[in-house]
């Protein structure tokens, strides 16, 4: 149950001057003795925090945090956040859009509000807003639309396998799992093809800021800011070109459309096309990373997919998508009173929903720590827990893995993965290398 707040419960600005809602109560709560805002949890893989999360999924699913330890921009007055665990609760914060907003940030760290403006685009909008972006760039994301793609797909999947498997050793993540979701978003988009490396790694810039190693040193907001601003330059190019030569691509789309009359700015298109350079590539690629490893620690699981791979992958992406749980948090901010998990939540607070746990919820999931490709039903939140911001993209990423794996278990069926180095950010548990044996250790 929500009750909506009036202006007088309006008392901040945020770094743009919007107003944001707030409350005196946040800064005098109580933090939860389990502390998972420090350094020392994020740096843990992902077995290991769920230790934690089932404890407090059982005991105290929603808990008020102190801010993250390390963040990008810190502030010295923000009182903390609500930390929520469970299942329900990550799907009943999803669907209510009215009471948990996004146009306050999205990501439990505190990220530069130039960034934001020019990276997340409709992803960190409300509606009506939402929905008039939104749709003009869900066209290309249908099943339908799918579809049709799919051949161009399953060709290029053919192709990046088959460059490699003739070799004994390689990097997964680098010589196949990187490939076809940042060709395919290059395809979309229409970016030329030498510029498309380029991209890819800007989107690894990104996501880059809580990972010491890949930050080696610099600073983590001009990582991103630089890394967003490569890619609005590249946006501004392909639109001054879109406009003199239209193509079947979802630029020239953006660029034709309009929006209660208007048409999008070329910053606005620019924020879509960065929003997307991660959303359509990082997440598909550590997914697949996270499922060759998982086929080759459960053995029995493989073959078992193998038998009859046509038949049975479609219920086993759901499977590989619930065991890598790649999207680790998002963020919303509460704009009127709630009632959720027992506590009271206030306009102001914000709320960081953690999907690797609701992933592993033992009241939604039998055995969670078992990889079972027969599991069914399978209610995971990898995509989010419903709602407007439900992932537009899901269809693209198990297209594309449907046709990635199918090359895997045609041309290296007995292929063997070693030890993932992993990523250490508190959004994204990605893979950034990991040694691959096309053809089983020799």
């Amino acid at each position: 149950m929500s009750t909506t707040f009036d202006d007088a419960d309006l008392s901040f600005d945020d770094d743009d001057g919007d107003v944001v809602p707030s409350n005196d109560v946040a800064a005098t709560r109580e933090y939860y003795p389990i502390n998972i805002s420090s350094d020392a949890f994020w740096d843990q893989d992902a077995p290991v925090r769920e230790k934690v999360y089932a404890q407090l999924r059982d005991t105290a699913p929603v808990t008020w945090q102190p801010a993250l330890e390390t963040t990008v921009v810190p502030d010295p007055d923000d009182p903390g956040f609500w930390a929520v665990v469970k299942h329900e609760h990550i799907t009943e914060i999803s669907q209510h859009n009215d009471v948990f907003v996004s146009s306050y940030g999205v990501f439990a760290d505190m990220l530069p509000s130039m960034f934001l403006e020019m990276a997340m685009s409709f992803l960190a909008m409300d509606n009506p807003q939402h929905d008039k972006i939104r749709k003009l760039v869900s066209a290309a994301f249908t099943p339908k639309q799918i579809r049709k793609i799919e051949n161009d797909i399953a060709s290029r999947a053919h192709r990046i396998v088959s460059a490699v498997a003739d070799r004994d050793e390689i990097d997964f993540v680098a010589d196949i799992a990187r490939h076809l979701p940042i060709e395919m978003y290059g395809d979309m988009f229409g970016i030329p093809e030498d510029r498309v490396v380029a991209v890819g790694h800007a989107a690894d810039e990104i996501t880059a800021w809580a990972d010491p190693d890949l930050l080696a040193g610099r600073d983590a907001a001009e990582v991103q800011t630089e890394a967003a601003l490569f890619i609005h330059d590249l946006a501004e190019e392909l639109v001054a070109d879109r406009r003199e030569n239209p193509k079947n691509d979802l630029i020239t789309n953006l660029v034709q459309a309009e929006v209660d009359g208007e048409k999008l700015t070329v910053f606005e298109i620019g924020a879509v096309m960065t929003l997307f350079s991660v959303a359509a590539t990082d997440t598909t690629r550590h997914t697949t990373s996270f499922a060759v490893k998982a086929l080759t620690d459960f053995p029995e699981q493989r073959a078992w997919l193998w038998e009859d791979f046509e038949g049975r992958i479609n219920k086993s992406i759901e499977e590989f998508l619930r065991w890598g749980s790649v999207v680790l948090t998002f963020r919303r901010t509460a704009v009127a009173e709630y009632e959720l998990g027992g506590q009271q939540i206030l306009p102001g607070d914000k709320v960081v929903m953690m999907y690797g746990s609701g992933n592993w919820d033992t009241e939604v999931f039998d055995d969670p720590d078992t990889f079972d490709l027969q599991r069914s039903p399978n209610p995971h939140v990898v995509f989010g827990g419903g709602g407007v911001h439900y992932c537009l993209g899901n269809q693209l990423a198990k297209s594309m893995m449907r046709s990635l794996f199918r090359e895997l278990h045609q041309q290296m069926p007995d292929f063997v993965a070693g030890e993932p180095k992993l990523m250490r950010t508190n959004f994204m548990r990605g893979v950034l290398e990991m040694p691959f044996y096309p053809h089983g250790r020799k």
